[in-house]
């Protein structure tokens, strides 16, 4: 059937119906993942980004283009998580622009407003690579102008443009070899793709439902591209299994203490979360604990935290279908009043010269960082990429006219650049720390007698002077640089690649220092993770010490998940 016109509510069931499809297929799309580490994937941060915008155009009761562009915008802005994530959000912000000040899309517009979203996002990536997410959505919008003026009807419109994007995408590890090596297309082309065949199912009148528990939901399944892997059965379906859960509620907060918990009241309250539920994961710091349970009665949670002090940062999941809406409703009320008490305190304090925001995962790590006098820092990395939001409120709690933000993940640079052209009532500096070692050693270049800009060069400067290793295990099976790796492989990464894989961590840590020192080296720093023991981690750096006599050898307890050893090379 002809389409002729999308209005705006035909537009919001479109937009839904294509973030649905994202979320029902992201884990098959983060299996495409060239890189076998266990981090924050392609699927998982485009899904996470989109949905931001998807809970704000549900909330929409009488839909407009005006308020439609808006909302998807706003919120895929401030939900954007990863590089893939980021670039997701900047295509829809470039949509947006050119429909908002009209009444409906037609077959001219809906052109204009595709060529839109792809020129800004190629602006917001500082060196655009071909053979990704940017070249799919280029290929769709040149057929979109192609089409502009022989046809009037967006359906035939859309269906020869999707059909376009999937051939683009099959051609996408041609140019890049490192995705033709490990036999698979581009994950965050492949997640576009899954957003725009949803909302073409929705034009055609099959709407895409979120997955819900015990409910089959038909998503529009991925056809195989050519140089991709074959879906195996299972996979893509996220959601559509049916699971036996004994607690109900997926509760998450911050508990901000009146006074320093001491170790016995933190086991006190783990022993009373573990009476009340399972899945605990309680991590205590000077003034603040993070606590996350799965359990039948979230108020019982939330009482007894209550009696350590106040609380913030509130998320409750129910993982049934029902919801408890007034728990919700209160918990956000006090979250806001905590919020907006916390934000008049800091307020009446003198702005200082200089403030830092840092991406940290770990206590050892965060420890590290406070030292260094970090003012606020963020949870996050490989395996939770921050969105531009939680950029946004952690640059809004530090009382500084120059705010540094050290994101220590490649992954999470274009998120930190996103937060940085948000804000508006101070300086923001990005330095572009791609480890927690070159955070480390960035802010250790800082002084406080420098200009901000003499400081942004010395600490831009110290970042050459670090090499960084990690020592993970694999997640899947794949090729990369002439490397046969299977899942449970430990794996040495350095800077570039991959540089050295086994099946122990000592000896794998080994072979990725030896790619990693040189006669230049004099300083080996080894973080290792909370997954070791300090008498394993002891025995490994005199091995490194013995090795290397000439350098100096520090032994730090990062406790980093993931990463059984972070190792920097000055």
């Amino acid at each position: 059937m002809a389409v002729y016109k999308i209005d705006a509510d035909l537009l919001k069931k479109m937009f839904l119906s294509g973030a649905n499809n994202l979320d029902l297929n992201k884990e098959w799309i983060n299996e495409l993942n060239v890189f076998p580490v266990p981090d924050g994937d392609t699927g998982t941060n485009m899904t996470m980004t989109i949905m931001s915008a998807a809970r704000e155009v549900e909330a929409i009761e009488h839909p407009t283009l005006e308020n439609l562009a808006k909302a998807i915008s706003s919120g895929s802005l401030r939900g954007a998580r990863g590089n893939s994530g980021v670039i997701l959000s900047q295509l829809l912000r470039g949509f947006t622009k050119a429909i908002k000040t009209q009444d409906a899309i037609d077959v001219p517009l809906a052109a204009d407003a595709f060529q839109k979203a792809v020129e800004t996002a190629y602006k917001a990536v500082m060196k655009p690579k071909e053979g990704t997410i940017l070249t799919v959505a280029k290929g769709m919008a040149d057929k979109a102008i192609e089409l502009r003026e022989e046809i009037d009807d967006l359906d035939e419109m859309f269906r020869q443009v999707i059909e376009h994007g999937d051939r683009v995408l099959a051609y996408t590890p041609e140019l890049l070899p490192v995705l033709k090596e490990a036999g698979v297309v581009d994950s965050g082309g492949q997640g576009l793709m899954q957003v725009m065949k949803g909302a073409y199912s929705a034009m055609t009148g099959k709407e895409i439902k979120p997955a819900r528990d015990g409910e089959a939901v038909s998503a529009v399944r991925p056809a195989a591209a050519s140089g991709s892997r074959e879906l195996s059965e299972g996979q893509g379906q996220s959601g559509l299994a049916d699971f036996d859960i004994r607690f109900g509620y997926c509760t998450e907060f911050i508990v901000n203490l009146e006074k320093e918990m001491e170790d016995s009241e933190e086991q006190e309250f783990k022993k009373y979360l573990e009476s009340i539920g399972d899945s605990i994961v309680l991590v205590a710091d000077d003034d603040l604990v993070k606590v996350h349970v799965h359990t039948n009665d979230p108020g019982l949670a939330i009482q007894k935290a209550l009696t350590y002090g106040s609380l913030s940062r509130m998320k409750i999941d129910n993982m049934r279908e029902e919801h408890q809406e007034k728990l919700i409703k209160d918990a956000g009320r006090l979250a806001a009043e905590q919020k907006a008490k916390e934000e008049a305190e800091a307020a009446k304090e003198p702005r200082k010269p200089y403030g830092f925001v840092a991406v940290s995962v770990g206590e050892g790590m965060d420890a590290i960082f406070r030292d260094l006098g970090v003012d606020c820092l963020i949870t996050g990395g490989q395996t939770m990429n921050p969105s531009t939001e939680d950029m946004l409120n952690a640059i809004n709690q530090v009382n500084a006219d120059t705010v540094f933000v050290l994101p220590n993940n490649k992954n999470i640079i274009l998120a930190a650049q996103q937060a940085q052209s948000l804000t508006e009532d101070k300086e923001v500096i990005v330095v572009p720390t791609k480890t927690v070692p070159q955070g480390i050693s960035a802010i250790i270049g800082f002084s406080p007698d420098r200009s901000a800009e003499e400081n942004t060069r010395q600490m831009e400067e110290e970042l050459s002077c670090v090499k960084t290793g990690q020592v993970t295990y694999a997640v899947r099976d794949t090729a990369i640089d002439g490397k046969e790796i299977h899942a449970g492989d430990i794996m040495g990464l350095d800077d570039h690649t991959i540089a050295a894989v086994g099946n122990e961590v000592t000896g794998t840590a080994m072979e990725l220092l030896a790619s990693m020192v040189d006669e230049d080296s004099e300083l080996i720093t080894i973080y290792y993770g909370c997954d070791l023991e300090e008498g394993d981690a002891e025995v490994f750096c005199g091995k490194v010490q013995e090795a290397y006599p000439s350098c100096d050898v520090e032994l730090q307890n990062g406790g980093q998940p993931i990463y059984y050893y972070v190792i920097s090379v000055e």
